[in-house]
This record gives structure tokens, sequence and C-alpha cells, in this order.
């Protein structure tokens, strides 16, 4: 008896085996379309598809569970609710884009769900009109470029980015995907926060971007806005805070741009019309605050603060450089009077690179920029000069203080129209419309803002719909 006591005893002890998985599949099976299905607690087993119109609400207590193969959850239907559930535990093949979950179709919500241990997060192929809203994604603790992408969209149109926490990605990409809105969002600890391509008339605003390689990069996209966002840490080597490259109409508005390698980085754009437009941001702090290379011109900055850069504008290329246009700016290192009292400098502001020639002319040398030779022989330049210095750039308007640019002769009228070669043409496509406010300077910047430097107007033609976030750019010669 005693023995049996004892072995009794022991049985108890022992692990009881683990209860099943079950399988998620069944309940996706016999949902009837339209159907709101909602989960028990507990862990459910994937891959699963979702090939109907439905609602599937975890409220915060599912997860769904992979098991290390393919993607956890695939949707393709239209009409989609995902919300409260936590997908984890993915394949990790990058050719199959195995991840937490990949969509097709219209009109898909997905919101509140956590998804980690996954390669990729969500991927949103050929997707319409449809909503990422408050979702917690990771990928894996691993080197980034053996990360997936966090959030994916190709060919993907009108659809909503919006509040997301998402960390330690590879990138957000975002390809031949046009009039996408990324609002809200926290990306941090990855490689590239966003990264656009072919990716026409989106809209980023109101992120916040901290400790990435490099913020945003946009190749061929455009008509973007980059509005009211926040980039910090961006100081990998080769990194920015935001990068344009062959990229047209854009307009650059209202961001904090501090500690990066390089705050902004810009070439030409393709068409000499549709100019590249930096106003009343704040760049701070960066090893080089704007970096602008290729043939001169294309640019217009207005009532930007640059503070505690290393070098506050680096420009490299052919051209003359009164064909960027700069006004209204503050600068930490001008040294003029304001004798009138009106908040702008009775001299213009002049960048001049004296010992910087070297490495601006022989990119080799840039290893050795702010070496104590070249600080020496910079010092030395500037005070008996052996030449005469380059001109880098010309503000006729520098203001004394910093902070956003309050002049009202300068009315900064906020916001975007469709995308128009004349400025004529655009108060007929938004006239009525009275949402956000469009700012749209004339197209006839190359002339008149050659012709008179650093005489900026802007004229104000009505509102916009927040669904067109193209812009068309250019100057009023007239201050």
């Amino acid at each position: 008896m005693k023995l049996f006591r004892l072995a009794f005893i022991a049985s108890l002890a022992a692990p009881l085996p683990a209860l099943a998985v079950l399988p998620l599949q069944p309940w996706l099976d016999t949902a009837l379309p339209g159907a709101s299905v909602r989960l028990p607690p507990g862990t459910y087993a994937g891959p699963a598809v979702i090939s109907r119109p439905l609602t599937l609400d975890g409220d915060g207590k599912v997860v769904i569970d992979a098991g290390g193969k393919g993607t956890v959850l695939t949707v393709r239907a239209d009409h989609v609710t995902l919300r409260g559930l936590t997908l984890r535990n993915s394949g990790n093949s990058h050719d199959a884009l195995d991840g937490g979950l990949m969509a097709e179709g219209n009109n898909l919500l997905i919101e509140n769900n956590v998804i980690e241990d996954v390669l990729f997060g969500i991927a949103l192929h050929k997707v319409t009109d449809s909503v990422v809203l408050g979702n917690r994604i990771r990928s894996r603790p691993v080197d980034p470029a053996d990360r997936g992408d966090g959030l994916r969209l190709w060919y993907s149109r009108g659809n909503r980015i919006e509040d997301n926490d998402i960390a330690q990605i590879r990138d957000i990409t975002v390809t031949n995907a046009t009039h996408n809105r990324f609002t809200g969002n926290t990306i941090r600890d990855s490689r590239r926060a966003f990264n656009f391509l072919f990716a026409h008339r989106s809209l980023v605003d109101r992120n916040h971007l901290e400790r990435n390689s490099t913020g945003i990069i946009a190749l061929n996209s455009d008509g973007l806005i980059i509005r009211n966002n926040r980039i910090l840490h961006a100081m990998d080597a080769a990194g920015a805070g935001i990068a344009l490259k062959e990229t047209s109409a854009a307009l650059v508005i209202g961001n904090e741009i501090v500690h990066c390698a390089h705050g902004i980085m810009a070439d030409s754009p393709m068409d000499p019309i549709n100019r590249i437009v930096f106003i009343n941001n704040l760049v701070a702090h960066n090893i080089t605050g704007v970096y602008f290379y290729g043939a001169k011109g294309g640019h217009i900055a207005i009532g930007n603060t640059f503070r505690s850069n290393l070098w506050p504008v680096t420009i490299i290329g052919d051209g003359d450089p009164l064909d960027d246009t700069w006004w209204g700016n503050y600068w930490d290192g001008y040294e003029g009077f304001d004798r009138d009292g009106d908040g702008i400098g009775d001299r213009p502001y002049d960048l001049l690179a004296y010992a910087d020639r070297i490495w601006i002319e022989t990119p080799a040398a840039k290893f050795f920029r702010n070496s104590p030779v070249l600080e020496l022989l910079d010092f030395l330049e500037r005070l008996a000069p052996f030449a005469a210095p380059a001109l880098i750039l010309r503000d006729p308007a520098p203001r004394m203080t910093p902070g956003r640019a309050t002049d009202p002769n300068l009315q900064l009228i906020l916001g975007a129209t469709a995308l128009h070669r004349h400025v004529h043409d655009a108060p007929r496509q938004v006239r009525g419309k009275q949402r956000d406010q469009v700012v749209v300077m004339a197209a006839q910047v190359g002339t008149a803002a050659q012709g008179q430097p650093g005489r900026v107007g802007f004229e104000q033609v009505g509102g916009v719909d927040r669904n067109q976030p193209g812009i068309t750019l250019g100057v009023e010669g007239q201050r």
C-alpha cells in the first residue's frame, strides 16, 4: 500500500502533456460571409486564410501561432476586419514574404493587433481604401538587413496607415503605391523608417522616427508632402533625416530634424518647374544640416531654423548657387544687425566656403574635413584669404530669431492640391473645398526668383480635399 501511495504521488508530480493548439482554419471556413467571429481566448494554429468578408475579433486575448511556417494569416477578400489579435512565429523565407499578415483586397480594417516574432509584419498587395490603425509590429532580433519589412505596400492606393507602434524591423517599403497617408506612427530602431519608390502623392504627417539609419527616403516619388514629423538620431554614416532623389514637387514643412548625419539630402528635381520646397523646418545638431548634390537649382528654402549643425549647408555640383532660393531662414552663424527692428537682418546672409572647398571639390578629401590641419587652414583663409571664397548660398532676408516665419507678407497656407504645371489651373481644381488649406506658388519660379533674388510671395487659392495630397510648387515674384 505504501508503494502504491508513493507511485500515485509521483504521478501527480509528473508534468502534464501540453494541450493541443486549436486549428484556426475551421473557424474561418464555417463562418458565413459578413459574419463577426469572436474567438474564445486561447492559442490557435496557423497558417490560415480568410477568403470571404468577415470580422475576426480576438479582444486582445487570442494568439495565432504559425509554428515557424509560412505567413500567420492571409486575407484574400474585401471588407475584412482584423482586431485584437496576436500574430506570431512566422516562417523565415524572404522570397515567400513570410510574415504576420499578407492582405489582398479592398476596404480592409486592421486595428489594435500585436504582430511579433515574425519576419515581415504586414504586407498589403493591391489593397485600396483600407486602414491599418494602432498595431504593434516587431520583427526578429537579428541584423537589420536580415529582418523583413514591418509594413509593405505594393500597388496599393488610397490607404491610411495611422498611429502604429513599429520597431526592430528592416524598412517600411512603399513601392508603386500612390495616394497613401502615413500619420501619427512611431518607428524606431530600424534601417529605413520610410522607403518610398514610385510612391507619388504620398502624405507623411506627424510621425515620430527615432534611432533609424535613415528617416525618410524617397526615389522617383513626385508630389510628396512631408510635414510635422520628428526625425531624431539617424546617425548611420550614410544616413539622413530626409533624403530625396529624382523626386519633384515635394513639400517638406514643419519638421524637426535633429542629430542626424545629414538632416536633409536632395538632388535637383527632374522637372525645373516642379521645385522641392522646404518651409519652417527645424534643422539642428546634425553633422550636415542640408546636403544638395547634382546640378544646382530647383530648391526653395523659406523660414527654416538652422542651429548647431557642424556644417549648416553643403552643396556639391555645377551651376549657379543663386539658382536655389533661400529666404527668411534663421542662421545661428549670421553676423549682422537689425537696426530697423523688423526681425530681418539688414544685410544678406552669405554662406562661403574657404578651405572647405578642398573636400567639396575633391570628395576623396572629405575624410580629412574637421581635422586640425583643415580647421587651421580654414581659419587662415578667413583671416587673410588666399583666393576668393566660393559662394554656397545667399539668404537676402535672414531672420534674427529662431522659430517659424511669421512675416504677414509671407502667408504660408499649408496643404496641397492636384499637381499642375501652371498655377492658374489650380484654383479651378480646388475652389469650394474647405478642408486642408493650400499653398500654390507660381510656376514662373525660374525667371521670378533668379531675376529678383529673395522676392518670394504666396497666393492662397482655396482649400483642398485631404485625399488629394499633390502639390504645385513655384514662386510669386513679389514680397
